[in-house]
Parts: structure tokens; C-alpha cells; sequence
């Protein structure tokens, strides 16, 4: 990360986008992010992974006085998101940094709204805001409680309505962070373990109303990849033993939950039954383990997952 000093505000925004193959997506991702009325320069570093890049797409120009461009490279890191927002996160110049996936869209007054909210927490070093999920035509807010994002919240809970597409941090507190973890399976949850990690440092701003519209579809990366959604749980349940507290039990019993919905998904019903009692020992009130049964006995998990998105929620 190279950040410059000489920046005409110290609220200049460098957005880190990473795509693969996409284009009509990330064009209107990048239109959106270019739209916000932002008094301050602003950059799209976009990251083509594993695809071609577009230099086409490459601007650098003034508007109102402020620098407005699009920058264009390749994943030098791991394959994947991770991989990606690292590489972004390495080519931004500004103090601070956003991330938006290239199939969503920011509404206009994102980051006005992140900025107030930030001026009026000033121990705050990340922001996030509200959230339309959009589901088959329909839109769904989904707004983040301030109380709860903490790190024992986070553990508790994994609140979808705290997107990465939302997300505003510090270059400072990025760089204290450290890289998005590319080890863990298949890329899935570095999202939830990047607010892990960042919820230890800051507190969190939130802008309360819905400023980003998060588009749910068939095509987002992890739709229905059962194996690497129960390998990579499993494995931030491990890198994170605070699971196992008394206090958190409530979030370990979700996560089981969860595991216990892809194990059932799979076939592999003995390890699902096995995950249900233990999601019984932990919390029985845990919403996910009749789904898990359900599905073991054959209720398709791709009806589950459309009806849990019908209403902004996932599994």
C-alpha cells in the first residue's frame, strides 16, 4: 500500500474492485463508486483475476477539482477474492480504502454517509452501512445495529447486513490488519474473518440506512459449494479457540449449523446427524439444525437457500 501524502483531502477513497469476467457488472459497480458526490479525489483500483484486463477502462481526469480515476491490474497474489483485494489494497494511494464487489452497486450518499458517520465517532477507524439485499427483482434493507459489532458480537453472530461491498477502513488500520487470510478454504469467509480482525482494533461507524445494494444470484462465487462452505468453517472455527467460550457458544452453535446444512447438502448424513447433537449440547434453540435434518431427509438445499434469500438471509 502506497499512500499519498499529497492527497487533496485527507478523505480521499481508493475502492478496491476484484472481478473475473463480468464486465457488464463491474461496469455498473464502477459507475456507481465514480457517481458518489465525494469531495475528494477518488480511485477504482480494479483486479482482474484470473481474467483478462481491461485497459479500456482505464481514466484519470478532474472533476470539481478532484482527481477521479480507474486504475486497472492483475492479481499478483492467490488465485481468488483474496488474492485480489490484496493486490488492490497494494496499488491504493489514499488514506482510506473501500472494497465493493464488482456485482453490486453503491447508491448515491455512500460514502457521504460513512464519513459523517465516522466524523461523529471519532475512535473509529472503519465504517460500514446499511444494505439492500436484492433477490429475484425484490429489495430487502438489512441494517447493522452499532451495539453489536464488536468482536465477541461478531463471534456470537456473523450479521450479513455488515458487507464488504459497505465496508470503509483506514489505510492505517488495513495496514495493521494485515493481508486478507488467502489460506483459508476456497476463499470462503475472509469477509467474516477480516471484521473479526477488525473489530479488535476499532470500533465500528455505521451510516443507519441502506447506501449499497448487494445483489444475490446464481452466479455470486459461493451460491452452492457445500464442500469448501463446511471445510472453510470448520477452519475459522480453529483459527479462532474464543469460538469455544462459554460465551460464545451461541455463535459456535450457528456456525455447526451451518456445516451441518452443507454435510446434510452433501449426502453425508452420518456427520450432519453428528453435527446436530452437538448443536444440541451447545444451543437447541439454534434455528439451522432442523434444516439440517430436513434437508438430510431430502428436502433439496437448493429450495432452503431460495427461501432463506427471498428474505435476505442466508443459510
Amino acid at each position: 500500500m502506497s499512500v499519498d501524502q499529497n492527497s487533496n483531502r485527507a478523505d480521499a477513497v481508493s475502492v478496491v474492485m476484484a472481478t473475473r469476467d463480468r464486465p457488464e457488472l463491474l461496469r455498473r459497480a464502477i459507475d456507481a463508486a465514480l457517481s458518489q458526490e465525494h469531495p475528494a479525489d477518488l480511485e477504482v483500483v480494479v483486479v482482474f483475476d484470473r481474467s483478462e484486463p481491461d485497459h479500456s477502462l482505464e481514466i484519470d481526469h478532474q472533476v470539481d477539482g478532484h482527481s477521479r480515476r480507474i486504475v486497472v491490474t492483475t492479481n499478483d497474489h492467490g488465485p481468488g477474492l483474496a488474492g485480489a483485494r490484496n493486490t488492490g489494497v497494494a496499488k491504493a494511494t489514499h488514506p482510506w480504502i473501500a472494497f465493493c464487489d464488482d456485482d453490486d452497486e453503491w447508491l448515491p450518499g455512500k460514502l457521504a454517509g460513512q464519513f459523517a458517520a465516522l466524523g461523529a465517532n471519532p475512535d473509529a477507524r472503519v465504517a460500514t452501512t446499511g444494505v439492500f439485499i436484492h433477490y429475484e427483482g425484490e429489495d430487502t434493507a438489512r441494517i447493522p445495529d452499532p451495539a453489536l459489532l464488536t468482536f465477541s458480537g461478531f463471534l456470537n453472530d456473523r450479521m450479513t447486513d455488515v458487507h464488504p461491498s459497505a465496508t470503509l477502513a483506514s489505510a492505517e488500520l488495513i495496514a495493521e490488519l494485515g493481508d486478507v487470510d488467502e489460506t483459508i478454504p476456497g476463499g470462503y469467509g475472509e469477509d467474516y474473518d477480516w471484521l473479526l480482525r477488525a473489530a479488535k482494533l476499532s470500533p465500528f461507524a455505521v451510516a443507519p440506512e441502506p447506501l449499497v445494494r448487494v445483489h444475490w444470484h446464481g452466479a455470486s462465487f459461493f451460491f452452492e459449494k457445500w464442500k469448501t462452505i463446511d471445510e472453510a468453517l470448520e477452519f475459522l472455527v480453529r483459527k479462532y479457540p474464543q469460538f469455544h467460550d462459554p460465551d460464545h457458544r451461541q455463535g459456535l452453535a450457528r456456525i455447526r449449523g451451518q456445516q451441518a446444512v452443507a454435510q446434510a447438502a452433501m449426502k453425508d448424513r452420518g456427520r450432519a446427524f453428528r453435527t446436530v447433537r452437538e448443536i444440541l449440547r451447545l444451543n437447541p434453540t439454534e434455528k439451522r439444525w432442523p434444516v439440517a435434518v430436513l434437508v438430510a431427509a431430502g428436502l433439496p438445499a437448493s429450495r432452503v437457500l431460495a427461501a432463506a434469500h427471498k428474505l435476505g438471509k442466508g443459510i
